[in-house]
C-alpha cells in the first residue's frame, strides 16, 4: 500500500491525478503540468514535499560526525540559520544520496534527505555512529511544503503573517525557525522561494492559506521540468551508488581541503573519472528522454533527464559523456530510429525566469 502525505485527501479533492513515487501517493498534477510549471517560473507555486525526511542530529559530537558522514564539511556553516548542500557517499565514493543540511544551532542539525531512499539514509547513518554518539531523530510528523516562484515569499507571508519577521532577511541557502515553523529559503526549481516544515496537524489549514493568498498547487510534472531547466539532478537518474559526485557535476560539493577524513574520501582521491555530466539542447523537433544513446566525436554517453523545457519552447537533457566532450560541442542523440542534432551546454539551461542559452543552445 502507498503511503501517504498529510494532504493526500485535499490532492484528491483538488481533482489531482495521483501517482506512485517512490511508494508515495502523491500528485502529478492538478489539471496541466505546463500551466503549473509557467505559474512557478511567472508568479508561485506550492509543491506537498511531505514525502521526504527530515533527521534532526543533536549533541555534543554532532558536527564531528556530520563532517564524517558527508562529503560536503560542515564546519562551512559557522552561524545557526545556515544551510549546505551536500552528498551521502559510501566508501567508494559513489553517492548514496543527496541532501541539505541546517545548523539549526548549537550542537544541533537537521538533514533533509530524498524520499526513495529515506530509510537506506538512515540506516546508513546510524552505521556510521562509531565516528560518535549523536541522537539522530527521524521527525515524522512533519508536513513539507515549497513555495516557489517570484512572488512566493511574498505569498508566504500573506498566508503566514507571523513568519515575516524573522524570514524576510534571509539570504538564499539560510533558514529560521518561527515558532512551529521551520522555513528555508531553498528550493529545487531555479526560483525563489521558501520550504516550510511544521507539525503535519496544521497541513491543510497552512494549504488553505497559501491557496487564498494566490499561490498555486503544483505537482511532480512540473516539479521535474522545473529542476532541469534548473540543472539540477534527480537521484536514482542523474545520479546514484554507481557514480560519483565528478561523473554527476557534483565535485563542487565535495570538500577536499584540509586533512579531514570523511566516508569516500580515499575513493575520490585514487579514482579517475572518464565521464562527466553536461546538459543537451535539441536543435530540431523531437523530444529527448533518460537512456537516449549520445553520439560523440569522442564516444557515446547516455541522456540520464530529459524532457520538454516550457520556459524555452524546446527539448533539453542532462547527459553523462566522455570527459573530452566540451560546451559547445554537436553530438547526436538517438531519438527512436534517429539520430538528432544536439548542442552541449553548460547547465543550468534557466535560473530566476531567464534562459541561460542562446537562440540556438548556444551559450550566450
Amino acid at each position: 500500500m502507498l503511503r501517504q502525505t498529510p494532504l493526500t485527501a485535499t490532492h484528491r479533492r483538488l481533482g489531482a491525478r495521483m501517482v506512485d513515487f517512490g511508494g508515495w501517493e502523491m500528485p502529478l498534477h492538478y489539471g496541466s503540468q505546463i500551466e503549473e510549471h509557467h505559474r512557478v517560473r511567472n508568479d508561485a507555486g506550492v509543491f506537498d514535499v511531505s514525502h521526504m525526511l527530515a533527521l534532526d542530529i543533536l549533541g555534543p559530537d554532532s558536527r564531528a560526525f556530520l563532517r564524517y558522514a558527508l562529503a560536503n564539511d560542515v564546519a562551512r556553516l559557522e552561524r545557526p540559520g545556515r544551510a549546505l548542500y551536500s552528498c551521502l557517499l559510501n566508501q567508494r565514493g559513489c553517492i548514496l544520496d543527496d541532501l541539505i543540511v541546517y545548523f539549526t544551532g548549537e550542537f544541533q542539525y537537521r538533514v533533509v534527505v530524498n524520499a526513495g531512499t529515506a530509510e537506506k539514509d538512515l540506516a546508513w547513518i546510524r552505521a556510521l555512529r562509531q565516528r560518535g554518539t549523536p541522537d539522530i531523530t527521524p521527525q515524522c510528523g512533519l508536513c513539507m511544503l515549497a513555495a516557489q516562484g517570484p512572488n512566493a515569499r511574498a505569498r508566504v507571508w500573506d498566508a503566514l503573517p507571523e513568519t515575516r519577521n524573522a524570514t524576510e532577511p534571509l539570504l538564499r541557502f539560510h533558514a529560521a525557525q518561527c515558532g512551529e515553523f521551520f522555513v528555508a529559503r531553498t528550493g529545487y526549481t531555479g526560483e525563489d522561494g521558501f520550504e516550510l516544515m511544521f507539525p503535519a496537524v496544521r497541513a491543510d489549514s497552512v494549504w488553505n492559506a497559501l491557496m487564498r493568498a494566490g499561490a498555486a498547487p503544483c505537482g511532480l510534472g512540473a516539479r521535474d521540468t522545473l529542476r532541469l531547466e534548473a540543472g539540477m539532478n534527480l537521484y536514482g537518474q542523474d545520479m546514484d551508488e554507481t557514480v560519483t559526485p565528478a561523473e554527476s557535476g557534483l565535485a563542487w560539493t565535495v570538500d577536499l581541503s584540509g586533512g579531514r577524513e570523511f566516508v569516500g574520501r580515499r575513493a575520490l582521491e585514487h579514482g579517475h573519472p572518464l565521464r562527466k555530466l553536461v546538459g543537451l539542447v535539441l536543435l530540431g523537433r523531437g523530444v529527448l528522454r533518460a537512456h537516449q544513446r549520445v553520439v560523440s566525436a569522442h564516444g557515446e554517453g547516455l541522456v540520464t533527464s530529459g524532457g520538454f523545457a516550457p520556459t524555452l519552447g524546446r527539448s533539453i537533457a542532462l547527459a553523462r559523456v566522455p570527459n573530452a566532450v566540451n560546451v559547445g560541442d554537436a553530438v547526436h542523440a538517438q531519438v527512436r530510429e534517429r539520430l538528432l542534432e544536439a548542442r552541449v551546454v553548460k547547465p543550468p539551461f534557466v535560473r530566476n525566469g531567464r534562459s541561460l542559452i542562446g537562440p540556438i543552445g548556444e551559450p550566450e
